[in-house]
């Protein structure tokens, strides 16, 4: 197997040995692939003012030259398509298939950021009082940071740094130590295009380096991907150091299943939903809500289909679903079936995932295969807590305004889905549902990167979203200037009279 020796990458440079490692593992088969550095917090400061010099001269490059490289960026990820793919299926685990489809989404997503001679764009008002024009335009802010979770080491690239530095920040980031080779490689891409030193920054480590950024009056403002108790915390830290912060917490998404629902439309979407990345993603079905008429053919069939899932090594071509991210995470997922069952009220386990069969080189990989509980209540701790990985709750419902009640009352708001034929259905759920994301007949209602992705409520802490105009938006501000022109040719009129009101804005 091929060692990873994780570096810090600083002002364009790859830095030396730090004191502490964490080792790293592939999740696959839980050998050991590697170290990672956990930085000290002198080499945390070093990315910070690394990112500090540099946003002097960045900010003022033109816009054209910062798309530029973004569209080097962009070329280089594209020829390298499969080479950071396996970087993910390898260090991450995510299944060989399903990380390609993560590197093309960010591909896509710096297309997206390229567009920023237009959404940048400002406003001009022409003589709003005599001769006076005002103007507001977008700047940049300084030095932003940011924290990854390790379940999408490139998607939350794509999400926070091209659209940070496209807008003439600079980026201090802090990836998953359980996930690091993504963004190693992609420092291998800054190196070569010849982005300018200090413009982003990679730092491993643990949640000191995040703790060193609310007080520093460095850095403008802190993003995450992670979960919701991380996301307040940070939330707190970056209000005591009035920090500008987009903060996307956890999530618990439910699929309801309508009378009138197309069923091979429904199992198809099931599967990736609640088995695709074995789980551990924000968008995860997590909750199958069936109304009474159809609840044992639904979950008959959701049983059939979710025992023909192949579990196994992630690079393997012909596995629908990988491991999780670490033995403790595996772990876990046991333990909450056990948690769910012994809680009771009725509630019985369907499809038994606990002890998948695997070929003898996964047998120490941290695996869990498709797992179902039935007739689940909302009082019960899986209908409740974000479980992060391949285990279902179903819950029967009485109809469409039981599930949205359900929705509403949940601590999270980041997606839910409907599948029905009925247009009456489908609009008054996308509606009514009390989330950030709504699907119709999909299973996982994550948007293209030309629109916002977020939910609301502890799914979301922070002032935005993630990707296209409204990530744009969070990078930049804005500024107005209120202009008077004076022909300078033009006779004075003489002192001015006194005036009896005296407006509070330029006249």
């Amino acid at each position: 197997m091929e060692r990873l020796e994780i570096k810090n990458f600083i002002n364009g440079k790859w830095g030396g040995p730090e004191e502490n490692n964490d080792p790293l593992y592939n999740p696959s088969t839980g050998e050991k692939i590697g170290s990672v550095p956990i930085s000290c917090l002198k080499t945390a400061d070093e990315a910070t003012t690394a990112a500090a010099r540099a946003y002097e001269t960045w900010s003022l490059m033109p816009i054209a030259k910062r798309i530029a490289y973004l569209y080097k960026i962009h070329a280089c990820m594209t020829r390298d398509l499969e080479k950071l793919a396996w970087g993910i299926a390898y260090d991450q685990a995510k299944q060989i298939g399903e990380a390609r489809g993560e590197v093309q989404r960010v591909i896509e997503i710096v297309e997206s950021a390229c567009s920023a001679t237009v959404t940048m764009q400002g406003e001009c008002l022409d003589l709003i009082s005599g001769n006076i024009n005002v103007k507001v335009v977008r700047q940049s802010l300084g030095v932003f940071a940011g924290v990854a979770p390790f379940n999408f080491p490139a998607l939350v690239f794509g999400w926070f740094i091209p659209y940070a530095i496209v807008a003439g920040n600079t980026f201090v980031f802090k990836p998953s130590t359980q996930s690091p080779y993504f963004m190693q490689m992609m420092c291998d891409i800054f190196q070569e295009i010849g982005l300018p030193p200090g413009v982003v920054n990679v730092i491993h480590g643990h949640r000191e380096i995040a703790e060193t950024w609310y007080e520093d009056p460095r850095i403008a403002g802190v993003c995450l991907v992670g979960s919701t108790p991380t996301a307040k915390k940070m939330a707190a830290g970056c209000a005591r150091g009035a920090k500008r912060s987009m903060l996307l917490g956890g999530a618990k998404n439910m699929l309801v299943v309508m009378e009138d629902a197309d069923m091979d439309v429904f199992i198809d979407n099931y599967l990736n939903s609640c088995f695709g990345s074995a789980g551990q993603r924000c968008l995860a079905g997590s909750i199958v809500a069936i109304v009474p008429e159809i609840y044992e053919q639904v979950l008959e069939r959701m049983i059939a289909a979710s025992k023909t899932v192949r579990v196994g090594d992630a690079l393997d071509p012909d596995v629908y679903m990988g491991p999780l991210i670490s033995r403790k995470a595996a772990d876990s997922v046991i333990n909450y079936v056990d948690i769910a069952l012994k809680y009771g009220h009725g509630c019985k386990l369907a499809l038994d995932g606990r002890h998948p069969e695997l070929p003898e080189k996964n047998k120490n990989g941290y695996f869990v295969g498709p797992t179902i509980i039935r007739d689940i209540t909302p009082c019960n701790p899986i209908f409740t807590t974000e479980v992060f990985g391949p285990l279902v709750a179903v819950i029967k419902i009485a109809n469409m305004d039981d599930a949205l009640d359900l929705i509403r009352k949940s601590e999270f708001g980041n997606g839910a889905c409907i599948f029905t034929q009925s247009q009456f259905y489908a609009e008054k759920f996308s509606r009514m549902a009390d989330v950030g994301m709504v699907g119709v007949n999909v299973g996982i209602c994550a948007p293209h990167p030309y629109v916002p992705f977020g939910g609301i409520k502890g799914s979301l802490l922070g002032t935005n979203k993630v990707q296209g105009k409204n990530g744009l938006e969070f990078f930049t501000q804005n500024k107005v200037t209120t202009i008077r022109t004076v022909d300078p040719k033009a006779q004075s009129a003489g002192a001015t009279k006194p005036q009896t009101v005296r407006s509070c804005v330029a006249s």
